[in-house]
């Protein structure tokens, strides 16, 4: 069983391509794959959500989305003004617990950072990979403005001596400026041992066999893909 928390920068990264992507490649390996959203905000009910993304983009029917705010809010802000208790983490941390007893890969998405609050005490998606003992897979953006996010995120990481399962750009386009390809190198140094991978721009529109060759090419070994040397991207 191999357990993961995806989380990023910030929100608008990537984290739920990235997700996707890590879950296409288990399930292509005929892994029997979970993938959780402890708490989806800014979605009223009714709609698909993060993990009706994962499902269009994997075919994953097994997903599990524990809390809803419809507020584009934190966790903790979102529950707030919904009027609702917030999701109690340890409570969360003992179901994806149970889930991975029969399962060979769970992916956990948080929402938006590593330290966003989830409910009045302060808990974050930081504490809850704790619970779980699991490596988290940090994401980040491709341009200016994200190394320091990057750098502060991966130290809050070692400050909880929490594994860190890599770096992730949610993002790369085609033809990166100037900025984007400097920020890129950047991060392979703040990410120490270079990065776990770069999702192509747009990835999230591609059909679903288009979208595992994506996430092949993508990522890693580490997390499953090919992710070749810097002159393929």
């Amino acid at each position: 069983m191999r357990l993961i928390v995806v989380s990023g920068t910030g929100t608008g990264v990537g984290k739920t391509v990235t997700t996707a992507a890590v879950a296409a490649l288990a399930r292509s390996r005929g892994e029997r794959v979970a993938v959780v959203k402890p708490v989806q905000t800014g979605e009223p009910p009714g709609t698909p959500g993060d993990l009706g993304a994962v499902a269009k983009l994997t075919g994953v029917t097994d997903r599990h989305e524990l809390a809803r705010y419809p507020d584009p809010l934190s966790p903790e802000a979102a529950a707030r003004t919904a009027g609702r208790p917030p999701l109690d983490l340890r409570w969360a941390a003992s179901y994806i617990a149970a889930l991975t007893e029969d399962r060979q890969q769970v992916i956990v998405e948080g929402a938006g950072g590593l330290l966003v609050r989830y409910d009045a005490a302060g808990s974050t998606i930081a504490d809850l990979a704790a619970m779980l003992a699991a490596p988290v897979l940090v994401v980040a953006e491709a341009g200016l403005g994200t190394l320091n996010h990057t750098a502060l995120t991966l130290e809050a990481l070692a400050a909880r001596k929490l594994a860190c399962a890599g770096v992730v750009i949610g993002s790369w386009p085609a033809q990166p400026d100037l900025a984007e390809r400097s920020n890129r190198h950047d991060l392979e140094t703040v990410a120490g041992e270079g990065l776990a991978g770069m999702l192509a721009a747009g990835a999230g529109q591609a059909d679903r066999a288009t979208f595992l060759g994506l996430a092949r090419r993508g990522l890693s070994p580490a997390l499953g893909g090919t992710f070749g040397p810097p002159g393929r991207h």
